[in-house]
């Protein structure tokens, strides 16, 4: 029985502690803030609450077998619900598209409505990466790896030269298809020129195997996954900063905390690794990827602009304004998130209010956070670290470190952001580690 420190009480940290915890190891994990759950979390406000985080996720396999695999199955703790539609996208020239959560004669009837034609440009763009995540996750993403011995498929991969940017440009001359495609990255802050082609994949996962949310919001799973770590007897000490990973002979030996040391023989670094002095000189050459900036709301009556709208709505321009629809409200009311990229020289309600969706009116409640507050909150970037070219992804640190002893799980980790890559860095972790 080995003894694990896990660093981080979000999403990367819970899943890898319950692992590691199942496997048989005696585990406690820190965590800087008061509460578990980070980005997963809820906000909460005057009787209302949003996700403060992710909405929805895909590979619902990945957390099926987490459950499976630290105990109960994921049936008897949590509902999982599959959407039927992903997002709305609407358009400058005031066309607009409902991308549905897969399968692909869905979406081609939903892309032909927008434009005939179209929609067999889209489903042949998404079939493109068939071989990519078949490749890719036989070789990268569901099992430890390390840069120097990859199979050849997998490093022609990730080292190729081509970018999402020029991929798009290459495959869509209708500016909006492109759009659609690159959404999830200019979403995260992303420059799609330093963005790998096989990145894009993600389209791919989203048709085949759907997007999928937790009623009542995804953070009931931060929840759920606390109670796993009680019944796997995790000792969780929360208000705990981690200083730094304790390196004696060449190998992890624990955790420097604002209340002492603790000796690990194992530690998982499930947080940015430049919180870490001891892990920070091997990621120095990445930089985070920058949360949007971000407005929680609380409105009572009529919405008609919002009726018939999907847990997401994604209004293209600049700024470009995400709405998601997905919170809790008293009766009458109505909970809603809006995030903002790009040039937001004003208020995200009134830029909101252009496009036809005035929420000012109703006001009850508002949270506003700005990308600073964000990452002073989680104590960094759930979304992992910013794309800056091919190299990023072999700069990223996990399942393994330099370090012997020290692992590395969450967004910032192999293989990256967002829900089921986190969730598979946690298993990676798990594997490279094994059982007790």
């Amino acid at each position: 029985m080995a003894r694990v420190v896990v660093v981080g009480g979000g999403y990367g940290g819970l899943a890898s502690a319950a692992r590691l915890a199942k496997l048989g190891h005696q585990v406690t994990l820190v965590e800087a803030a008061p509460t578990l759950g980070g980005a997963l979390g809820r906000v909460e406000a005057d009787g209302f609450a949003w996700d403060a985080g992710p909405t929805y996720t895909l590979l619902p396999a990945v957390l099926r077998d987490l459950f499976r695999k630290s105990g109960r199955p994921l049936e008897r703790e949590l509902e999982l619900e599959q959407l039927e539609v992903a997002r709305e996208h609407r358009f400058e020239d005031d066309t607009r598209v409902r991308v549905p959560a897969g399968p692909r004669g869905a979406q081609l009837t939903a892309f032909d409505e927008l434009d005939p034609g179209l929609g067999q440009r889209w489903v042949d763009h998404v079939a493109s990466y068939t071989e990519d995540w078949e490749v890719l996750r036989r070789g990268y993403l569901e099992v430890p790896w390390t840069p120097g011995s990859l199979p050849r498929d997998v490093a022609a991969r990730l080292d190729g030269r081509e970018t999402l940017h020029k991929r798009l440009r290459k495959v869509f001359k209708d500016e909006r298809l492109r759009m659609v495609a690159a959404h999830p990255f200019v979403a995260d802050g992303h420059d799609l020129r330093n963005v790998p082609a096989w990145a894009g994949l993600q389209a791919y996962v989203e048709q085949r195997f759907g997007a999928w949310t937790v009623p009542g919001g995804m953070g009931a799973l931060a929840g759920v996954l606390e109670s796993r770590l009680a019944t796997r007897k995790v000792e969780v000490l929360t208000s705990t900063t981690a200083f730094d990973v304790l390196v004696r002979s060449g190998r992890a030996a624990g955790v420097a905390t604002a209340s002492g040391e603790i000796d690990a023989d194992v530690v998982v670094c499930a947080v940015d690794p430049r919180r870490l002095p001891a892990l920070a000189s091997y990621v120095d050459r990445t930089m985070p990827a920058i949360p949007p900036v971000v407005c929680h709301v609380g409105v009572e009556g009529d919405l008609p602009a919002l009726d018939d709208a999907p847990a997401e709505l994604v209004l293209h321009g600049d700024p470009l304004l995400v709405v998601r629809t997905g919170g809790t409200a008293p009766d009458g009311a109505r909970a809603v998130t809006v995030h903002g990229r790009g040039q937001i020289a004003e208020d995200l309600l009134r830029a909101l209010a252009r496009h036809g969706i005035d929420l000012r009116p109703g006001l009850v409640t508002r949270v506003d956070r700005s990308p600073r507050d964000l990452v002073e909150q989680w104590g960094g970037s759930p979304l992992g670290v910013l794309w800056q070219g091919r190299g990023t992804v072999r700069q990223r640190l996990g399942p393994h470190t330099p370090i012997p002893g020290v692992y590395a799980a969450g967004a910032s980790a192999t293989p990256g952001s967002g829900l089921p890559f986190v969730g598979l860095s946690a298993a990676l972790v798990a594997q490279a580690v094994g059982e007790a």
